[in-house]
């Protein structure tokens, strides 16, 4: 009996499957797991994404959203749910520093030269909408005839009239309201 060689059975191959299944499984999964619970570097947050959020919300700071959508994963959806809801977003803390955006070879870049030069010739909303001449027409008649076509109009190019019109009333009225107090 000493000259016999030991044999494999079948629970014993059993195990070392089993084993071996687990090992490879804990070896290959061992490197995601850290990487979820480690803050992520570089393109961790899609600019925009953040773009997105912050033209839903521009009272967030950029950061601020940065932050969030680092710490849930990127989910835009999830962001905006929390600021929809009352939450609020947490504030980063000092020791987080967002990736600074990287320059995208599809988006033209205008010169700065081009948007002072704007800026100094003073195009305001009245002037870019044209509204010089309403300046100077009655305005309570235009506010009693937005009051009583502000019913949602059945086709679109009706729609888009009456958004317009109620755009330039809204321009003519903050107007007004900026004079009196200029005048006060």
């Amino acid at each position: 009996m000493t000259d016999e060689e030991p044999t494999l059975n079948i629970p014993s191959l059993l195990t070392l499957a089993v084993v071996s299944f687990f090992v490879l499984r804990w070896f290959f999964n061992r490197d995601d797991s850290s990487s979820a619970n480690r803050p992520r570097r570089g393109n961790a947050v899609d600019p925009a994404q953040v773009e997105q959020i912050s033209q839903m919300f521009p009272q967030l700071s950029s950061r601020t959203i940065m932050w969030d959508l680092q710490r849930n994963g990127g989910s835009v959806g999830a962001t905006t749910e929390r600021i929809l809801s009352g939450r609020g977003l947490d504030t980063p803390p000092p020791s987080f520093q967002p990736p600074l955006p990287t320059a995208s070879t599809n988006r033209p870049v205008v010169p700065a030269t081009s948007s002072a030069a704007t800026k100094r010739d003073g195009q305001d909303l009245i002037s870019r909408y044209n509204l010089s001449e309403k300046i100077t027409s009655d305005s309570s008649e235009s506010a009693q005839a937005a009051l009583s076509s502000s019913a949602w109009a059945q086709n679109k190019e009706e729609r888009q009239r009456l958004l317009q019109k109620r755009r330039d009333e809204m321009i003519l009225e903050a107007r007004r309201k900026m004079a009196q107090k200029n005048k006060q």
